[in-house]
């Protein structure tokens, strides 16, 4: 395929406009994703936009993982580009686009300026993040360092997310005469995020002494939520811009040339959710993406009276609506009066459809059918599983029959130490609350009860009665069933499981936090062996440092316990004296 890289255009001017596409994209929906920069742009041209910013790889869809190594989809993504570059001949505005760029047998992450008809220019990746959810080694090539991007006299530096991340691309653009950073990010959501982004270009900020237009892709993509919140910051540190969290739009901002520096005139300047409230809303982002960008007519689930899946339910009606949203009690004989109550009063409140299906019939029959070859063996978690399986059986035929997707509504506690059913309550096609500790699941009930989120699509008011929250967490699959007879309370357990999950820590430092000993050892060898039962889990959101997936990957054979003590480190005069290598081997 031919090129169009043309040389870069220069013409001298003191005040330009960059309109800032806060907008989210599909992976592999080139097309469709071509037509919201079409869209984005014809937006930002009626708003007197010079130039229009897109988030890192728009075109292609973020992130693209193995698909980007496939040369047809390479080359589709390229001339999706030159169709683009071919449009910008009509006078509007230049356009700064982030798609794979294929080079001398190597893939990039690159951001390509198209302007007069063009493609005026490319910039690659330089670091490639490699940690977390992120694998970008081995897909991408590590980009030269740059320089600036002239636009209409201006120099402009481009920085690919993870290049502010260190001083170095910054530092670079700097010395070869940027004189305005822009940063096209696909920089996912976790908890705190936002304050760290601000960080880091604060940072960059100071050392280069340049202002910086930030932009972030708002979407979810399979467990991943972008969530927005882009801003410019001028090179006093002055917060000139902040765009809202979780919400699309494309905004303009101006940008003036005095006494040699560009500084971006005061925008809108949006207020920043909190923690709790960001998390919903990341829930909920990420709920409404996957269901939309698989193309379901919505969501059916289990409603059983019980916390999580009362969030589970809200979530769904504020992420697709209400009608779209199918709630199933599914009542054995340990089910409480309570709950078939709480569970009719949280639909009726959420304005969902809602259905009761009893499934003793099924129960026992199963149990007949097994009733040989258990003969003479008490009962035991095997009869409570074949409560779990059934319900599961059975909302998947809803399922398969009208076409929802299953929602599946086990919280992080819970599937930390296998407190739930494989092939039973852990079956569906997606968990909105996967990432939430038992603590915050309850949290978040009570948030929405006071409070509903600008994104959502569900009711006002009370959605959740207060009763489910307050009562005793139960998964009712025998008389008088707590939680807490298997588990120690929520308080003590997702403090020792965010100790062992989000920092790592010893044993023993998670004893001096005040636990005792056996119950930390517990949870720890609770956690090791539910690793099989993690890995066959439905996707979900992700909302803090360490989600069960590609954030934290353990052995599911894995022996290793932390007997509590500090390790005896290795003695001085046992250290190798150089370095080991053939047949030689260190031994004490």
């Amino acid at each position: 395929m031919a090129s169009m890289i043309a040389p870069a255009m220069s013409s001298p001017a003191d005040r330009l406009v960059i309109a800032l596409a806060q907008i989210g994209c599909t992976v592999g929906d080139i097309e469709g994703n071509a037509a919201s920069i079409r869209a984005a742009r014809s937006e930002a041209a009626r708003k007197g936009a010079d130039l229009v910013m897109f988030p890192e790889m728009h075109l292609s869809g973020y992130t693209p993982e193995d698909l980007v190594l496939k040369p047809a989809f390479q080359e589709a993504c390229r001339a999706a580009l030159e169709d683009l570059a071919r449009e910008t001949a009509d006078g509007g505005p230049a356009a700064l686009v982030g798609l794979p760029w294929v080079e001398d047998g190597l893939v990039y992450n690159a951001y390509a300026l198209l302007a007069g008809g063009r493609i005026e220019a490319v910039r690659f990746k330089v670091d490639l993040p490699n940690y977390g959810v992120f694998d970008e080694k081995r897909v991408f090539a590590r980009g030269p360092l740059p320089g600036p991007i002239v636009f209409r006299g201006v120099r402009l530096g481009v920085a690919i997310c993870e290049d502010i991340w260190d001083e170095e691309v910054c530092e670079c653009l700097a010395e070869t005469g940027a004189e305005i950073l822009l940063v096209p990010n696909g920089s996912p959501y976790w908890r705190g995020k936002s304050e760290e982004r601000l960080q880091v270009a604060l940072s960059r900020i100071v050392e280069t002494g340049l202002p910086m237009a930030y932009l972030n892709m708002m979407a979810g993509q399979d467990e991943l939520v972008f969530d927005g919140g882009s801003f410019v910051i001028n090179a006093d540190r002055h917060l000139a811009v902040q765009l809202p969290a979780f919400e699309s739009l494309v905004e303009t901002c101006v940008f003036e040339r005095a006494h040699g520096a560009w500084v971006c005139q005061d925008g809108p300047r949006a207020i920043l959710p909190s923690d709790d409230e960001a998390d919903y809303m990341a829930c909920v982002v990420g709920l409404r993406d996957y269901v939309e960008k698989n193309r379901f007519p919505g969501v059916v689930m289990g409603l059983s009276g019980g916390v999580d899946s009362a969030l589970c339910a809200a979530l769904a009606a504020d992420a697709l609506g209400p009608e779209r949203v199918h709630c199933i009690m599914l009542p054995y004989r340990f089910t409480s009066q309570e709950s078939l109550g709480d569970a009719k009063l949280c639909a009726d409140a959420l304005g969902v459809r809602y259905d009761v299906l009893p499934i003793a019939d099924a129960v026992e029959g199963v149990e007949s059918v097994l009733a040989p070859l258990f003969a003479g063996r008490p009962r035991d978690t095997t009869e409570e599983n074949l409560q779990s399986r059934v319900r599961c059986t059975l909302l998947m035929s809803v399922s398969n029959k009208f076409g929802p997707m299953l929602v599946t509504t086990g919280n992080k506690s819970e599937m930390s130490v296998g407190y739930a059913t494989i092939y039973g309550d852990m079956n569906g096609g997606f968990n909105p609350i996967k990432d939430l500790y038992k603590l915050q699941v309850f949290r978040l009930c009570e948030l929405r009860n006071r409070w509903k989120p600008s994104c959502a699509l569900g009711p006002d008011g009370v959605v959740i009665p207060p009763n489910i929250i307050a009562k005793p967490p139960s998964a009712e699959l025998r008389e008088d069933q707590k939680d807490e007879d298997s588990l120690p309370p929520y308080k003590v357990l997702d403090d020792i499981l965010e100790s062992l999950v989000e920092h790592e820590m010893r044993v023993s430092d998670i004893v001096a936090r005040g636990h005792d000993i056996e119950i930390v050892r517990k949870i720890e060898r609770l956690l090791y062996l539910a690793e099989y039962k993690r890995r066959q889990s439905a996707p979900g959101v992700k909302v803090t440092k360490k989600n069960f997936g590609r954030d934290r990957r353990y052995p599911i054979v894995n022996r290793f316990r932390d007997p509590g003590a500090p390790a005896r480190l290795p003695d001085a005069d046992l250290a190798p004296k150089k370095p080991l290598g053939g047949a030689e081997r260190f031994e004490e």
